[in-house]
């Protein structure tokens, strides 16, 4: 663990090539905060240069942020090998590090810029005499290394030959391609470090053959300083290595030291999965929704015997809990671990009856929460459903063309009636809204925080199918999901919140 590897996150300029995906200014500079500040990543490169007048002030936004708080030696720009147009606009933003687009293999340079190694290299010696003028620090990216190597090799260590004595703190070896496996990332890594020992290398890889986390580990383990990730995959085509598979594998696999706040890798993923508007599958390992659960009775029941189904990626590590899924492979187990969660005890036959129960229910595809459990062992046990302490008397939600949205509710919370309106952006966040103004300003209590909002409808469903409405709250520190059914979207979600509530008054 005492060989320390850099992170160089580009969430914000290869991740934003992501099809589809445009984050406006105040949101670059959200991302950058927390990829430096919770995150703690060394380097984050946050834009290319020359793209438009909106990149122009991100990157002078959140340059001048760094600056302020030390650390803009930590944000870098992509640039190009165009006389002085490139290093200008990264200066005028006010930042100090270019990471200098350069051809990485013989056809990239013949082909695309039809010119010869050394007009190349003459070029990027200029643009490196004006870098030290401004005072700007120089990587350099071998776009298409990994074809390079592959095709011309001799092309590749005659570029290094020729820029290895100028001054450059990093040379950085992309697969621009995705082409690569882990054999041949370490071949071609190692041909590197055992030639320039000196040399401070980063491996850049794509996930074409969804091979880039496990190429990165193939060159850390030959000897490259440092790696280049992004924040839940994101990137060109299939994307590039994401942060928290890298993070674990490094600590995990190349039992090597970074800098990343591991409990922080969820936080920062769904925040990019928010103002990017890509989802994280719920299997995505480290971040997903569902890779901490837990289905098969037989693994709970390992669990219970000396957590014979854990291995090294233990969600405490990652700010994350173990949980254990409601279905029709749960079994006893499963079902113990999540009544003794909420405090309940059943003798043997009721947690038989109460498993064959929610069994059933996974027979018919219908999703069973921890949250439902109680409901179901009064139902199974035949006894009063759990009383609700809240109550939804009457509700009424509203809009118009032009106008915002508006709610006014009328809630019963333990014997007393509130009534409240408020408008919002949409017709459940108006109602959400209302509600809220009732346990703030009249309960005088915290409302709780929602974190996820799903909304799911069968395949092919038409506009009168049936809305599954799934949110997940935070109150207390303590994490909640509710569901609902219902042919409008709305009802459904006023069901689930209504749901979440009356869990916490009996929490």
């Amino acid at each position: 663990m005492n060989r320390y590897i850099e992170i160089m996150d580009t969430t914000l300029r290869d991740g934003e090539q992501t099809n589809g995906v445009s984050f406006v200014p105040h949101e670059k500079l959200m991302i950058a905060r927390t990829l430096l500040l919770d995150l703690n990543v060394d380097r984050i490169e946050v834009a290319s240069a020359r793209v438009s007048d909106g990149e122009k002030e991100a990157v002078t936004n959140i340059c001048r942020w760094a600056a302020q708080a030390g650390m803009i030696d930590r944000v870098e720009v992509l640039g190009f090998v165009d006389g002085t147009t490139s290093l200008d606009w990264i200066h005028e933003c006010g930042c100090r590090n270019i990471n200098l687009l350069c051809k990485g293999s013989e056809r990239h340079c013949r082909f695309q810029l039809k010119k010869t190694l050394q007009e190349h290299i003459a070029d990027i010696k200029s643009s490196l005499d004006y870098a030290r003028q401004l005072g700007i620090n120089v990587n350099i990216y071998l776009e298409d290394w990994s074809n390079g190597m592959k095709d011309s090799p001799d092309y590749v260590m005659a570029f290094i030959d020729s820029l290895k004595d100028e001054g450059v703190r990093r040379f950085m070896l992309p697969d621009t391609l995705g082409i690569l496996n882990p054999s041949l990332t370490a071949t071609f890594m190692r041909m590197m470090t055992s030639r320039y020992p000196d040399l401070h290398f980063d491996f850049h890889a794509h996930n074409d053959y969804d091979l880039a986390a496990a190429n990165v580990l193939a060159a850390v383990m030959e000897g490259c300083c440092g790696v280049h990730t992004a924040v839940n995959g994101l990137g060109e085509r299939a994307g590039n290595a994401p942060i928290s598979s890298v993070q674990a594998i490094l600590n995990d696999h190349a039992r090597v030291h970074t800098h990343i706040k591991e409990e922080q890798l969820g936080k920062a993923a769904s925040l990019v999965e928010s103002l990017s508007g890509i989802a994280i599958p719920p299997n995505k390992p480290i971040v997903g929704d569902s890779v901490f659960t837990q289905v098969a009775g037989v693994h709970a029941d390992g669990d219970k015997k000396n957590n014979l189904y854990c291995n090294d990626l233990l969600p405490e590590r990652f700010g994350r809990k173990r949980e254990y899924a409601l279905g029709k492979n749960s079994g006893k187990a499963n079902i113990l671990k999540n009544l003794e969660e909420l405090g309940l005890e059943l003798t043997s036959e009721q947690t038989r009856r109460v498993t064959d129960r929610i069994i059933e229910l996974g027979d018919k595809k219908q999703l069973v929460t921890q949250e439902d459990l109680p409901y179901i062992v009064a139902d199974v046990l035949k006894h009063s459903a759990p009383d609700d302490c809240v109550r939804l008397i009457s509700y009424m939600v509203s809009t118009a063309y032009g106008l915002k949205p508006m709610a006014s509710v009328k809630l019963e919370v333990n014997g007393q009636v509130f009534e409240e309106s408020a408008m919002g952006d949409g017709m459940y966040d108006a109602f959400v809204r209302a509600v809220r103004h009732i346990y703030r300003d009249k309960l005088n209590r915290p409302f709780p925080w929602l974190t996820n909002y799903q909304v799911s409808i069968p395949p092919g469903g038409r506009t009168d199918a049936l809305v599954q409405t799934s949110i997940s709250w935070t109150y207390n520190d303590k994490a909640y999901r509710t569901r609902a059914l219902d042919a409008d979207q709305t009802e459904a979600a006023i069901k689930a919140t209504i749901k979440m509530l009356n869990i916490i008054e009996t929490a």
